[in-house]
C-alpha cells in the first residue's frame, strides 16, 4: 500500500477544486491548473480535504497522482521559483519583450522565448529567477536555460542553479 497516497491533501482557503470525468481542476489566487487522472484512481473531495482511493493494481500511480495534485495546490497558492546564476566574465542576461537575451561567451547572443504562464526576471545581470504555478514547467524552463552553457568543472564558468554545488577538478600540472 502506498503511504503517500493514503495521506489526504488539505485545501487552503481561496482554493477551489473541481473533479469531473477524469479531470481535476484547481483554481487559486495565482491561477488555474488542470490535469488528467488515471481511470484506476477515484478522488473524493470533502469540505477542505481531497482523498485518493485506489486498488492494489494502481498502487504506484496513486502516490504519483497525490504528489502531483499536492504540487498543483501549492502552485496556485504560493507558486514555484528557481534561481539561476551566471558565472563568467562578460556573462549577462536581460529581458526585452518577453524574450530572455543571454550573453554566455559565444560568438552570438542567445535569445530564449518563454511561455506566457512563466515569469522570468533578472534582478541583476548575472541572476535569473524563473517563477510559475507549475512545478514541472518552472523546472523545465530553468533546465533549458542552464543547458545553454552548463557549468564546467575547472573554473566553474557557466549557468548554474543558485543552490548547486559544482565539484571542481584540478587543472593539469606541468
Amino acid at each position: 500500500m502506498s503511504r503517500i497516497a493514503k495521506q489526504p491533501i488539505d485545501i487552503p482557503e481561496g482554493v477551489d477544486v473541481n473533479i469531473n470525468n477524469g479531470l481535476i481542476s484547481i483554481k487559486g489566487p495565482k491561477g488555474e491548473i488542470s490535469m488528467d487522472l488515471s481511470s484506476d484512481i477515484n478522488i473524493k473531495k470533502d469540505d477542505d480535504k481531497v482523498n485518493i482511493e485506489f486498488s492494489n493494481d494502481s498502487n504506484a500511480i496513486a502516490g504519483t497522482t497525490r504528489s502531483l495534485i499536492f504540487n498543483n495546490v501549492i502552485g496556485v497558492t504560493k507558486g514555484f521559483e528557481k534561481s539561476l546564476n551566471l558565472v563568467g566574465v562578460g556573462y549577462k542576461a536581460e529581458i526585452k519583450n518577453k524574450i530572455l537575451h543571454l550573453n554566455l561567451g559565444f560568438s552570438h547572443p542567445i535569445n530564449y522565448e518563454y511561455p506566457d504562464d512563466i515569469e522570468i526576471s533578472t534582478p541583476s545581470p548575472t541572476e535569473i529567477i524563473v517563477k510559475g504555478i507549475s512545478k514541472q514547467k518552472v523546472g523545465q524552463i530553468a533546465a533549458e536555460i542552464r543547458s545553454f552553457r552548463p557549468p564546467e568543472p575547472y573554473k566553474g564558468k557557466g549557468v548554474k542553479y543558485s543552490d548547486e554545488n559544482i565539484i571542481r577538478k584540478e587543472a593539469k600540472k606541468k
